[in-house]
């Protein structure tokens, strides 16, 4: 494959103006490059739906950490669906997702702070790669639905549907909770496994999702199997269950209850020994606590997020996350948000002793730090165009080396992340 194109700030700019004339306003259009002279609209009337889009986040360590000095990442997500009963005339005939990813940049966690939450949610997994090839329809019942294929696990379990947390910058947030995929087969986007995917209406409310993936740990964020949709090196299967809830009225909620097992063996931490299997379970909420009768779409929600894995073979055995997103913050700002967040990521006890043994046979002293490292993010989501958003964010950090057994200072980093929609 060749490799992509990196898009640039300059080249967002080249590529509105050479779209502007041809397809209206470039400030009130949904997407970048517009509707293609009526060409776009076409395709999805026929079954073919056209997606793209591009996030940046840049990162400024301006206290504590390892270095003063900024870092910038980027993603590139290219996206095709195929509605086959559009398109065949078939009756439920599903779709076909195809979907292209590039990630390039440097990392601020890794440069910078010396942490272990990513402070650009983006960045990982530096090259082109395909990210789904599935397909997906009602079987049965339109209560059913089953997706298959080439995919990351997460795009469909483990995170809230509302969005709510992509409010934030820090991948300790947007997303799911990261212990899941640290002691575990659960893949993070934009890393995908061959699996199935399975969703089940009880009624408008409750909902039951089943899933089973394959786990290959040599595959992800290894660049020779960027375009292999075949595992390399099976261990087992990962399988989550996931029960959802969503309160419906005034004040609506999301809650999700859900508990995964990897049949994988892997080797027990500070051990030669291996554990045949590991697990664990989590707990997510979105709730709107409050709307503002004199204004029409003004509310706050809060969320929190739980989670607990296997101490066996975890670095990291529990997350506990809670915030608040503004929606509507101001009346001539109605797409924009305010949110609020704090994170705690729990160190396995386990993992610390080899730390502390591995310092005391170097002969050197163990630093005094907390088991945990904390995070403290407030972000400002300002939608400049139905495309084009700019999130200005900023971000405390405490005990930044609580997983590496280092002593570093808590860090305070600003940052702004862009992201367009094609």
């Amino acid at each position: 494959m060749p490799s992509a194109i990196r898009l640039t700030p300059t080249l967002l700019l080249a590529l509105a103006s050479s779209t502007a004339l041809a397809d209206g306003d470039l400030m009130t259009r949904n997407t970048l490059t517009g509707d293609w002279g009526g060409l776009r609209h076409q395709l999805e009337e026929d079954g073919v739906k056209v997606t793209g889009d591009y996030s940046g986040e840049t990162a400024y360590n301006t206290h504590g950490g390892l270095h003063r000095s900024a870092r910038y990442s980027q993603n590139i997500k290219l996206g095709v669906q195929f509605d086959l009963s559009k398109l065949y005339g078939l009756d439920n005939g599903g779709k076909v997702q195809l979907t292209i990813n590039d990630r390039r940049g440097n990392s601020a966690s890794e440069d910078l702070v010396g942490n272990r939450l990513p402070i650009q949610e983006n960045y990982g997994g530096l090259y082109t790669r395909l990210t789904e090839l599935s397909y997906e329809r009602t079987l049965f019942t339109p209560a059913l639905n089953v997706k298959l294929g080439y995919m990351a696990m997460g795009n469909d379990l483990g995170g809230l549907d509302s969005g709510i947390l992509c409010n934030f910058m820090n991948a300790g947030f947007c997303g799911h909770p990261l212990n899941m995929s640290g002691g575990s087969g659960w893949t993070n986007y934009p890393n995908a496994h061959l699996g199935m995917r399975v969703k089940y209406d009880f009624s408008p409310s409750w909902q039951l999702r089943v899933a089973a993936f394959n786990v290959d740990p040599e595959s992800n964020g290894n660049s020779s199997r960027a375009w292999h949709l075949g595992p390399k090196h099976t261990t087992g299967t990962v399988v989550p269950v996931e029960l959802v809830y969503k309160l419906q009225g005034e004040l609506p909620g999301e809650y999700k209850l859900g508990y995964y097992y990897d049949s994988s063996n892997v080797k027990r931490i500070g051990s030669s020994k291996q554990v045949a299997g590991r697990g664990g379970h989590y707990l997510l909420i979105d709730q709107a606590v409050w709307n503002d009768p004199a204004m029409p779409g003004r509310s706050l929600h809060a969320f929190g997020q739980y989670s607990a894995s296997s101490e066996a073979a975890s670095p990291f055995t529990k997350w506990y996350g809670t915030g608040v997103v503004l929606y509507k913050p101001f009346a001539s700002r109605p797409r924009d948000t305010v949110a609020l967040g704090y994170g705690r990521a729990v160190q396995n006890p386990r993992s610390r002793d080899v730390l502390e043994d591995a310092a005391f046979d170097a002969g050197q002293q163990f630093p005094n730090i907390d088991g945990a490292e904390q995070l403290i993010e407030l972000s400002y989501g300002y939608q400049a165009t139905p495309w084009l958003n700019l999130r200005p964010d900023v971000q405390y950090i405490v005990e930044p080396g609580a997983f590496s057994g280092k002593d570093i200072d808590n860090a305070l980093v600003v940052g702004l992340q862009v992201k367009a929609t094609f």
